[in-house]
């Protein structure tokens, strides 16, 4: 345990093995062990709204299982456009760093989530509204979504001096996932779920626009 907090926190402060320029000394897999250990710390807390039963023990379970599934589901749908997009612009030699740096992207919104954790938490203890905690939520992925970005931009960084046409993949990058993961999230609901329904892993509904929902969540059209 000790070396693991050392690990993520030199992947925070970007240094040691962890710094963008010493790249090739880094431990490529401990990027995607950060997801898988800190995404479902969130997940589970995110799923704790309105524990009134031992049924919803369950969501807390199915939720932090959700979670990662969540964040690796939508990586490999945008991967291959992206990887075409690299080809196009002359980048497929840097493809392999440019991997690494959507992946370290990933781990830091996973630790940032995890530490957002009991703010959510004491969230759900000071009210009882779902649209409000589906709502905060949104805000605590905002959040860590910021995060995430500037954790992805110290890795692209090196890629943008080497060549220009990196900055416009970052951008890329950027549009295609957050389209990509509003929907994978909605079809992999629920996450927080409503007590007026049972605990399931995957609501039995049929398939819905994300961003339909989305704008009468906000609205309240």
């Amino acid at each position: 345990m000790p070396t693991a907090l050392v690990h993520t926190d030199e992947f925070l402060r970007a240094t040691g093995r962890f710094d963008p320029a010493r790249r090739a000394e880094q431990p490529a897999w401990w990027l995607p062990v950060m997801i898988l250990v800190f995404a479902p710390i969130y997940g589970g807390l995110m799923g704790s709204w309105h524990l009134d039963s031992p049924e919803r023990i369950w969501q807390v379970v199915y939720s932090a299982v959700k979670l990662p599934l969540l964040l690796f589901a939508t990586s490999l749908l945008c991967l291959p456009g992206f990887l075409v997009l690299n080809t196009i612009l002359g980048l497929r030699d840097d493809f392999r760093e440019a991997l690494q740096a959507i992946l370290a992207g990933q781990a830091g919104l996973s630790v940032a989530l995890a530490s957002l954790g009991p703010v959510t938490r004491f969230w759900y203890f000071s009210t009882s509204s779902y649209r409000g905690a589906l709502l905060f939520n949104a805000g605590m992925f905002a959040v860590a979504t910021v995060a995430a970005q500037i954790v992805m931009f110290r890795y692209y960084r090196v890629l943008i001096r080497r060549h220009r046409h990196h900055r416009v993949m970052l951008c890329a990058w950027l549009v295609l996932y957050v389209f990509v993961g509003i929907q994978m999230g909605w079809l992999l609901r629920p996450f927080v779920g409503s007590a007026g329904m049972p605990t399931t892993f995957f609501r039995a509904e049929p398939f819905s626009n994300a961003y339909m929902v989305v704008a009468r969540l906000i609205f309240g059209a």
